[in-house]
């Protein structure tokens, strides 16, 4: 999925910088995340809770985004975004967890894998464009791709599960003068079938005209509860970022 994405994000991308009055856009983000809490109950109406953050023990994981941006006219944003997330965990369980019509016994070893990619469309509109303050709102087109995993010497067992999902984009810059900014942007929406976050705050730092660097913290946050699946996580991330942007 990942190839097939790329590939048309990058033809894409400079067909409109060829065509249009457009600035593009490449962003690579990276760094370490840390699990807060992740809940889980598979089958959701008749799974065992257990949380791989407070009953297993979560590592910290690396991970990468990649985004590709192109401006028209100064005002509308479109923005291509690949975020995988893989975690893991491991450890014992004092109690017997029924998971996907597995059931592991207790204080059997586990080793619990949890992925969540996502791939985003997000159309911007910047309603704000001044010499400190820039403010923009949009709407953000998700496909989740969603494993949660748990296995032993013996037993296995895997759920899951891609869907799309429309949620809000927005993001905020202040400019505090010629070099540094504040960045406040992110994904959110919350709804009776669920939420999703995913927000950053960053200090930014332009070096030339086309390259900026930034430093901040990055929260990724949300989950569903219906008779499938429960599960609600909440990841903190350490960012760094690097853009570079061409064209008019």
């Amino acid at each position: 999925m990942k190839t097939p994405f790329f590939k048309l994000s990058v033809i894409l991308l400079f067909f409109i910088v060829s065509v249009a009055n457009a600035q593009a856009l490449i962003d690579l983000e990276a760094g370490a995340v840390f699990t807060g809490y992740n809940d889980v109950r598979i089958p959701g109406d008749d799974g065992t809770r257990f949380s791989f953050s407070d009953d297993l023990e979560s590592e910290t994981s690396l991970f990468y985004r990649v985004r590709l941006n192109y401006t028209i006219k100064n005002r509308h944003t479109i923005s291509l975004l690949y975020a995988p997330l893989h975690t893991q965990s491991t450890g014992r369980i004092s109690k017997n967890i029924q998971f996907e019509d597995v059931l592991f016994p207790a204080n059997t070893e586990i080793t619990g894998d949890y992925k969540f990619n996502s791939y985003r469309l997000t159309y911007r509109y910047g309603i704000v464009k001044k010499e400190k303050i820039e403010f923009g709102l949009g709407l953000t087109a998700k496909i989740r791709e969603a494993r949660i995993a748990l296995s032993s010497e013996a037993l296995d067992a895997e759920k899951t599960n891609v869907g799309f999902v429309p949620i809000i984009n927005f993001s905020l810059l202040w400019n505090i003068n010629n070099q540094f900014g504040l960045l406040f942007e992110g994904d959110a929406l919350a709804a009776p079938q669920g939420r999703a976050e995913d927000v950053l705050l960053a200090l930014t730092y332009k070096i030339t005209d086309q390259l900026k660097i930034r430093g901040g913290y990055r929260m990724l946050e949300g989950g569903a509860d219906n008779d499938e699946v429960y599960t609600f996580s909440l990841f903190h991330y350490a960012v760094l970022g690097l853009s570079y942007s061409f064209g008019k």
